[in-house]
């Protein structure tokens, strides 16, 4: 047990850190190996790898995803600014590496390969760039000498750009929906709002007019008999055979169909085999960590951090939105995984490094006073640090 008194690094890192968040956070980690127990043997057996193969190596990259969790909360609002900005300028760069020489999987150009080893850099970018973005409209807001506001702007079209040409059309909305939140919340006047809506339509228009695999899966998801709707049948099929309280662990048909049933059907997969109460659990524990995160934006008086958590915990969520909406056909099909319970490494470690974010800036720190500011009813002779 730590006790309070002791002044070590560890010792106010557990007394500063929000343990309901990580709580949360270690209950999807586990969920999230339960139920690839489900749904990972199948489509390993599949393609003939071994039966756990899927299992084991999320069990192997979580190791490194709670460290680096772990490591990151312990960062200071400083240095979290810094190693964001870094980590974006190499994961814009990758990105834009990876859509000229990144090899083609399913139509698209978005991993790096080295050896064995494959990384897509578009994950990375999402965690840098909310933080990245925070940073620049924060400043904007507290200094006049310093264009935070176009500098934010011009963030948007520097990150989306690289990805729509690899195309990721998925994870370009989810960035430009999580830069409209901070715009929103920096204090956004509904004039822009609606125009923001409006652009929005509009991309998702010329998306539908000029990429023909988005074009695809909306008229698939707006007429089932307009193509293969293979997935779609049997997304739909593990919730209705599975039902309140499911089949049973290792019971569930649908996965031996479906491609993707260790990634992006995963949550069919538990539908089907836990049944929709464990589902509806599922939901809740998400829930919890996105309120749980807004709660503590509320909370704090810095602007940085107050736009920062924001943005992290609505890129969370909304990742998690996105997929279950997918897996219950309320939006047409888009690669995107479940945090912390799909498979896989890249998905996982940006995640790891999101989250340390979200950890390290909801962390308690001592307040103190901004320069050119005092407490009320205090002179400026009383304030320590500030000139007469």
């Amino acid at each position: 047990m730590m006790s309070r008194a002791e002044r070590t690094p560890l010792n106010d890192w557990w007394w500063t850190v929000d343990r309901s968040l990580l709580a949360g956070l270690g209950c999807l980690m586990v969920a999230g190996l339960v139920f690839l127990m489900g749904g990972g043997p199948p489509v390993a057996e599949r393609i003939g790898l071994p039966t756990f193969y899927f299992l084991n190596r999320q069990a192997a990259y979580l190791v490194p995803t709670i460290a680096l969790i772990v490591a990151v909360s312990f960062l200071s609002v400083r240095h979290i600014r810094r190693f964001a900005l870094v980590t974006w300028l190499i994961g814009v760069a990758l990105c834009v590496l990876a859509g000229k020489f990144g090899p083609e999987i399913k139509g698209a150009h978005r991993w790096i390969q080295f050896g064995s080893f494959g990384l897509q850099p578009s994950e990375f970018v999402k965690p840098a760039f909310v933080v990245v973005a925070a940073w620049a409209f924060s400043e904007g807001a507290q200094r006049r000498d310093m264009p935070g506001g176009l500098l934010a702007m011009a963030l948007l079209p520097i990150t989306i750009v690289p990805l729509l040409l690899q195309p990721d059309f998925g994870q370009t909305m989810l960035i430009t929906i999580v830069w409209c939140t901070l715009f929103f919340v920096a204090g956004l006047h509904w004039f822009w709002v609606a125009g923001l809506g409006g652009a929005g339509l509009l991309g998702v228009a010329a998306a539908y007019t000029v990429l023909h695999h988005v074009k695809e899966r909306i008229d698939r998801f707006l007429d089932k008999d307009s193509g293969d709707s293979f997935q779609v049948f049997w997304s739909r099929e593990s919730f209705t055979s599975g039902g309140w309280f499911g089949t049973g662990p290792g019971e569930g048909i649908a996965k031996r169909h479906l491609p993707d049933a260790h990634t992006d059907f995963i949550f069919s997969v538990t539908g089907e085999e836990f049944g929709v109460i464990v589902c509806l659990c599922l939901v809740a524990l998400f829930a919890f960590i996105v309120m749980r995160g807004l709660k503590l934006a509320r909370r704090t008086d810095d602007t940085f951090s107050r736009l920062a958590i924001t943005g992290l915990t609505t890129l969370f969520g909304l990742q998690a939105c996105i997929n279950m909406a997918v897996n219950t056909q309320l939006m047409p099909a888009k690669g995107m995984t479940l945090p912390f319970v799909s498979y896989g490494g890249s998905s996982l470690i940006s995640l790891a490094l999101g989250m340390g974010f979200l950890v390290a800036l909801t962390r308690k720190r001592p307040r103190t006073t901004s320069l050119g500011q005092r407490p009320p009813g205090t002179t400026p002779s009383a304030v320590p640090g500030l000139m007469q």
